[in-house]
């Protein structure tokens, strides 16, 4: 991709040799690639962002260069009331059509927050945090360790999860939000991870 611009450059470290850029960087696994401009807004792939992933590689280094997404202004107003930070964790699979929906949207929440970090984590590559987070479908976004969301969600329920990990809202709150956007007629559409059908 650097190669089609000379707008975007690459900078390749070693693990172990540049422990500390991966340190200041909060890169605890590899392969890891960063999104980030003059800014790291705390985008991050973890694993080879292939197949579909592909895509949001591009839109995030569209958004990161831009320093803006395409965020409802009601997601703008709950990040600015954020004041703990979040850590969001999208798990993919190269070939399903569902997750870059999810990881651009986690993505997304980063470069309009300071407070926000967001990973997407392949699971085949990491199958042991796969494991960890009980990843049965793709994708499954996990918010601060504890709270859990299955499938691609439509924005602002993604937000309200994010809002119950940080006690914003409570998961019967959510719960309610989702059977009303079911109800007319949004979906929420994930895959079963390979091997687990």
């Amino acid at each position: 991709v650097a190669g089609l611009s000379d707008k975007i450059t690459v900078e390749t470290h070693n693990f172990v040799t540049d422990k500390e850029v991966a340190e200041r960087h909060g890169i605890d696994k590899i392969p890891a690639t960063i999104v980030m401009g003059d800014t790291d807004h705390g985008v991050r792939f973890y694993g080879i962002p292939s197949g579909y992933e592909f895509t949001s590689l591009i839109e995030d280094i569209v958004d990161v260069s831009r320093g803006k997404t395409e965020l409802s202004s009601e997601t703008i107003q709950v990040l600015s009331e954020i004041e703990e930070p979040v850590h969001i964790q999208v798990f993919v699979t190269p070939t399903c059509p569902y997750c870059p929906s999810a990881v651009r949207l986690a993505h997304s929440l980063a470069i309009a927050s300071d407070k926000v970090r967001a990973d997407m984590v392949e699971a085949i590559e990491f199958p042991h945090l796969a494991n960890r987070y009980s990843v049965y479908g793709v994708p499954r976004t996990v918010i601060n360790e504890e709270t859990h969301l299955e499938g691609a969600a439509p924005e602002p329920l993604f937000v309200a999860k994010v809002r119950e990990a940080l006690g914003l809202m409570t998961a019967d709150e959510v719960e309610q939000l989702m059977e009303e956007m079911l109800a007319q007629g949004q979906e929420i559409p994930e895959e079963p991870l390979e091997g687990e059908e």
